[in-house]
């Protein structure tokens, strides 16, 4: 056992002094020891309740013959740091997560790891990091939020971030804002549609690091508790049989996951965080890939942010993930049914006979909402590198849409232009400078989206941007346009009134700027200052890639 180097031998006699202080038995010492990682803090409502989640877990370790041993590490309410200073940090902390989970492990030669978690960049990270430290793992997640009810209709967070602009614009009074924002979430877990913690978690299960269920049972279940013991003894098996993080995340098993990203209309920043995993795991993964694997893949599932969306309550109801994978399988649209997961397992050994239990959530292959999968990248002159767009939340009469720019060079201008009546129907908002490098940290930007969806301009007008887009953002919304602007892409170039087309069918996106033109406005560009010059985000901005290669930090 890797934890023998701190347990035995004559010369271990002062590690064992200090896991006896820990009050760790010799029968304990004895036993592998397992790293249980809690990411239980009391601001984040997907993680409210993973003490509990966390205590199961280890229960599960101690029925399986192991020594759970907990740690804490971060994790950021994206909900919360929106819209302000606190979000430049969202993204940037999944490397943090990564490197002190990683730094815990070295330090104190565990075993193995069972991996708590919930949102959106805690999930990544801890993949990220299983990856790289290619010992037996097991993510385990908090489980998704029920929906709210308010007049007897489901609801859930983005109900209430677009109700910003429809107060903004008449639409709602703010004592119905009001009303809404007491039920919108009613209790913990990840916020109830699929939105990018809900999309992590169900990809976690489909590429085989999760076990089944991981996606979809709600928070508030004793399923959920029950599943939690069951990562524990899961990590068990896999310390006993040698199955490892990179014996599971092969690259069929990328497949795999992309396929059922697709077919579930996941939240674009999966594009991010499987190319960042994919990368850890030593996997050769670009965003040609997403695109062949959407255009084989059906989307099968309509779920929220999307228009009359279902949420992941329904979703557990309809058979989850295994009833996803189920349907694939039969029309041979995964690339390895045999691959190994973390039960011991193959995909087509867990997935077999799990049917669709409501057709009304889960639809046939047969009878898909769209022949193509749920993302698509774009390319063009305005992002060589890639961009990406949720095309199952976008109404048919945008999927072709061509307007003149009118351009922001930070979200809070954007939204404030947004929000003050200034935008003009038929236009293409461009916000710039909220890349990796130049955000820095890649800003989510639920509050332009929502406001422009709020304001019921969902079908008059288009967002790109170099930063992100909430898994919570529906409407023709195209982010990660890479180069991004602070590195000298073309979209640092545009000016207000220059034509923009987007064609999502033909995967483009262009500007109506001939390559002299924008040789000669190049040679006028100047580079801005860093907008933070200290601390963890100016370390991250000099050293962060492009989010056309998963913004990973090299």
């Amino acid at each position: 056992m890797r934890s023998d180097v701190i347990k035995k031998g004559l010369e271990r006699a002062p590690h064992r002094m200090l896991l006896n202080a820990c009050g760790f038995t010799k029968e304990e010492q004895e036993r592998p020891f397992i790293g249980v990682v809690n990411a239980f803090n009391e601001i984040v409502p997907g993680h409210v309740h993973l003490d509990k989640i966390t205590d199961a877990v280890k229960a599960g370790v101690r029925m399986a013959g192991g020594t759970p041993i907990e740690f804490g590490v971060i994790g950021i309410c994206d909900g919360i740091a929106m819209g302000h200073d606190g979000m430049k940090y969202s993204l940037a902390s999944r490397e943090l997560i990564a490197d002190s989970i990683e730094s815990m492990t070295i330090a104190h030669a565990f075993d193995g790891l069972v991996m708590v978690t919930n949102c959106d960049k805690i999930i990544p990270g801890m993949l990220m990091v299983a990856a790289r430290l290619n010992i037996p793992s097991v993510v385990i997640s908090g489980g998704p939020m029920l929906a709210g009810i308010y007049k007897g209709q489901d609801i859930s967070f983005t109900k209430v971030m677009e109700g910003v602009g429809a107060v903004a614009s008449g639409k709602m009074t703010e004592q119905e804002l009001s009303e809404i924002e007491e039920v919108a979430c009613p209790g913990c877990g990840s916020c109830a549609g699929m939105f990018t913690a809900n999309s992590m978690n169900c990809l976690t299960e489909a590429l085989g690091m999760g076990l089944p269920g991981n996606g979809t049972i709600p928070a508030v279940m004793a399923a959920r508790v029950r599943l939690a013991k069951h990562a524990g003894m899961a990590v068990m098996h896999l310390l006993e049989k040698g199955i490892k993080p990179r014996d599971i995340m092969t690259p069929e098993a990328f497949e795999n996951a992309l396929a059922v990203d697709m077919a579930l209309g996941c939240s674009t920043n999966t594009v991010l965080h499987v190319l960042a995993i994919a990368h850890e795991a030593g996997v050769k993964l670009d965003l040609d890939k997403f695109n062949e694997i959407s255009e084989r893949t059906p989307h099968l599932c309509n779920l929220a942010p999307a228009e009359n969306g279902h949420h992941l309550q329904d979703l557990y109801e309809a058979g989850g993930i295994q009833a996803v994978m189920n349907e694939l399988l039969k029309h041979d649209l995964l690339a390895a049914p045999d691959a190994i997961t973390v039960t011991g397992k193959t995909v087509r050994e867990n997935v077999s006979g799990q049917e669709i239990q409501r057709p009304d959530v889960i639809r046939t292959v047969e009878n898909p909402y769209h022949a193509e999968g749920g993302l698509a990248i774009l390319r063009g002159n305005l992002a060589q590198d890639g961009a990406v767009v949720k095309q199952s939340a976008v109404a048919p009469e945008v999927l072709r849409f061509s307007g003149p720019a009118q351009v922001f060079d930070s979200e809070d201008a954007a939204t404030a232009a947004i929000l003050g009546g200034k935008i003009v129907k038929g236009s293409v908002i461009v916000v710039r400078y909220e890349g990796p490098k130049g955000g820095p940290g890649m800003r989510e930007m639920l509050y332009p989206t929502a406001s422009v969806a709020g304001m019921g301009l969902v079908k008059d007008v288009a967002l790109i941007t170099d930063g992100r887009f909430s898994g919570a953002s529906r409407g023709c919304s195209i982010g990660h346009v890479s180069p991004e602007a602070a590195e000298g892409g073309n979209i640092a170039l545009i000016r207000d009134g220059d034509i923009i087309d987007i064609d999502i069918p033909a995967k483009q996106i262009n500007v109506r700027l001939s390559d002299e033109e924008l040789a000669s406005r190049r040679k006028a560009w100047v580079a801005p200052e860093p907008k933070i010059k200290s601390g963890y985000l100016a370390r991250y901005s000099r050293y962060v890639t492009s989010a056309g290669s998963g913004a990973v930090v090299k």
